[in-house]
C-alpha cells in the first residue's frame, strides 16, 4: 500500500465494506442522501446497472438507468460517496459486455416498434364478417336519416307560412367597424 493508496482510503465511504458485488446489467437500488432547505432525506433510485468506472479505487463511479413516466433518466453515483447511505441488488443478470450503452437505443427501437404494431393492429383487427355488419347498421341508419328528414320536411311548424314575405319587410343588419385613430 502506497502513500496515495492510505490517503484515499481516509475519504472513503465508511459504509463502503458493506457494499455489495454486483456487475454491469444488474438492477440496483441506491440509497442516496439529499439535502434540501436543511433537512436531509434518502432518496431510493432503482435502474439497470449500465456501466461501473475505475474498479475499486475511492473514484470508482456507476451509471444507473430508469425509466420514470416514459423518459428514461441516468444517473452517475460516485461509488464510496458518504452520500450514498446503501446500495442493494435487486436482480441479478448475466450479460456479455462490460458497458451496455447500446440499451438506450435498444430502449428507442422497441418503442418505435411498438408505436407501427399498434397502427397495424387498428388497421387489420376488422374481419369481413365484421366490415359487412358495419356497412349494413350504417347503411340502416343512413336510411332511417332520410325518412325522418322527409317527415320533417312534410310536417308545418306554427306560425311559419310558405307565403313570399315582401323585400320592404326584410331587416338587414350591416356591420360597421369602427375606425381606431
Amino acid at each position: 500500500m502506497n502513500l496515495i493508496d492510505i490517503v484515499n482510503a481516509d475519504h472513503l465511504n465508511p459504509k463502503a465494506a458493506e457494499i455489495p458485488h454486483f456487475i454491469t446489467g444488474d438492477t440496483v437500488a441506491v440509497h442516496a442522501r439529499i439535502t434540501e432547505a436543511g433537512k436531509t432525506r434518502i432518496q431510493i433510485f432503482e435502474g439497470l446497472v449500465l456501466a461501473r468506472k475505475h474498479g475499486d479505487e475511492p473514484g470508482a463511479t456507476i451509471t444507473v438507468r430508469k425509466v420514470a413516466s416514459g423518459v428514461g433518466v441516468e444517473k452517475i453515483f460516485p461509488l464510496y460517496s458518504p452520500l450514498i447511505d446503501k446500495l442493494e441488488i435487486v436482480k441479478r443478470a448475466k450479460v456479455r459486455r462490460s458497458k451496455l450503452y447500446y440499451i438506450r437505443e435498444k430502449v428507442n427501437r422497441e418503442i418505435k416498434r411498438q408505436m407501427r404494431r399498434m397502427s397495424l393492429v387498428s388497421m387489420a383487427t376488422e374481419s369481413g364478417a365484421e366490415a359487412t355488419i358495419r356497412e349494413a347498421a350504417e347503411a340502416e341508419a343512413a336510411k332511417k336519416a332520410e325518412e325522418e328528414a322527409a317527415v320533417a320536411v312534410e310536417t308545418p311548424v306554427e306560425g311559419i307560412t310558405d307565403e313570399a314575405v315582401p323585400a320592404e319587410t326584410v331587416v338587414t343588419e350591416e356591420v360597421v367597424e369602427e375606425k381606431k385613430d
